[in-house]
């Protein structure tokens, strides 16, 4: 319920301050472990995502953003903290239990922010969690929310959710495999920058 009333409130909030538009919701799955993956511009792009999908969806933030009062918010909205600078198992395992229970985790490929708003390089490991759980990958594209690098002050953002991915149930899950699986679906999200495979 309180989830609830801060996804309607905020959608309200950033129809007017951000314009925000939602393309492909239709192609979240109703049910079922997903993955949303998504490009990273800013710190506003977890909060639209989650508001812009049909279903809650959870992420990771870095545990710096947990402070009295906002970290609550936080967590209200689904995330949950991690820990930079290395592999935090406590926090990869909460991720893979979210999915295994079918509800959504949102992942950003490329691990941080982009300067340019150009895609970076992604790590190979970000689809790791999605194979514990057989998970669909829905592709995501946040574009508008790095407003302030623009020089902008009434932003125009749009989130563009992709066809899904059905996870490869007979893969040998692999570095090899989660790379070139990681390279395909930068490709999906390069696309939806575009305004194709939507």
């Amino acid at each position: 319920m309180i989830y609830a009333i801060a996804k309607f409130i905020l959608r309200f909030l950033f129809n007017i301050f951000l314009r925000l538009r939602v393309e492909g919701a239709e192609n979240i799955p109703k049910d079922g472990p997903l993955v949303i993956a998504s490009n990273h511009l800013s710190l506003l792009d977890p909060p639209v995502i989650g508001t812009a999908a049909t279903r809650k969806v959870h992420f990771m933030a870095k545990q710096e953003l947990f402070v009295p009062i906002l970290g609550d918010l936080y967590r209200i909205l689904g995330a949950f903290p991690v820990r930079r600078g290395g592999a935090d198992r406590a926090a990869i395992k909460h991720g893979i239990e979210i999915l295994q229970s079918g509800q959504v985790l949102a992942i950003f490929p490329e691990g941080t922010r982009s300067k340019t708003g150009k895609l970076g390089k992604a790590e190979p490991g970000a689809l790791m969690m999605a194979s514990k759980a057989q998970a669909t990958i829905t592709p995501c594209c946040v574009i508008g929310t790095d407003y302030k690098r623009q020089g902008r002050i009434w932003p125009k953002v749009t989130v563009r959710f992709g066809k899904p991915i059905p996870f490869p149930a007979d893969a040998v899950v692999n570095k090899e495999f989660l790379q070139q699986m990681t390279t395909e679906l930068m490709e999906h999200i390069a696309k939806l920058q575009k305004g194709e495979n939507i």
